[in-house]
């Protein structure tokens, strides 16, 4: 069952690849989707601060088990999700990382997940959807979105052994768009909870195609 799960989606490697650097303009144009006046995106930001803060008050190797736990976390979640078993999950404990195992050869998606997935802000989100509404809740999915784009930045790095096996060029094209279409969906989903991430990825596609009309008409009055 796996190995057919992993060469499915090892089909979709560089088609997604394509497509997120196809989507990366509208995705760095579409910051007028947000209501940044919204005192739930107000109260997001305020958990996300809180975080910056509370970032600089922790010991370091607080702060790189984290994300350490984050990112082997992330690696397991995404091969339970293909029907891999799970062979060990083990931390250094000198804090200098962590590692993994997993029967079978595995697919691109377990590598590359733990630089662009939210694993704790979904188990977050979903939590919310049985909350009442209240701002707090709001600035806690902040501090997780904090938590998230600071594991993210932290681990992108030459010396990362992840990204070489997926290859740099792969990397490139994928993970700036596919970043920004994570974060936008967190906030999208902030303010109006699944509906939002919907009304984003639609504003996203549309906003796509509207420059791919642009650029056809361009290239026709040049040619």
């Amino acid at each position: 069952m796996s190995k057919a799960i992993d060469k499915f989606i090892n089909l979709f490697k560089w088609p997604m690849a394509w497509y997120m650097l196809i989507l990366l303009p509208a995705l760095i144009s579409s910051v007028n989707f947000f209501q940044f006046t919204n005192l739930k995106n107000l109260a997001l930001l305020c958990g996300l601060v809180f975080f910056v803060f509370s970032k600089t008050m922790m010991d370091a190797s607080v702060r790189t088990s984290m994300q350490v736990i984050a990112h082997e976390f992330t690696h397991t979640f995404f091969a339970l999700l293909t029907f891999h078993k799970i062979k060990h999950i083990r931390l250094n404990p000198d804090d200098t990382g962590g590692e993994m195992g997993f029967i079978g050869d595995g697919n691109w998606l377990i590598v590359i997940a733990p630089y662009f997935f939210p694993l704790f802000c979904l188990i977050y989100m979903v939590i919310m959807n049985f909350l009442p509404n209240s701002l707090i809740y709001n600035a806690v999915l902040g501090f997780f979105l904090g938590y998230h784009i600071d594991t993210v930045a932290s681990q992108i790095h030459p010396e990362q052994t992840d990204l070489p096996k997926v290859g740099y060029r792969f990397c490139l094209m994928f993970l700036p768009g596919v970043n920004l279409l994570t974060i936008g969906s967190i906030i999208a989903f902030n303010i109006s909870g699944i509906n939002g991430v919907l009304k984003y990825f639609h504003f996203i596609n549309e906003l796509t195609g509207k420059y791919f009309n642009e650029i056809k008409m361009l290239l026709s009055s040049l040619f």
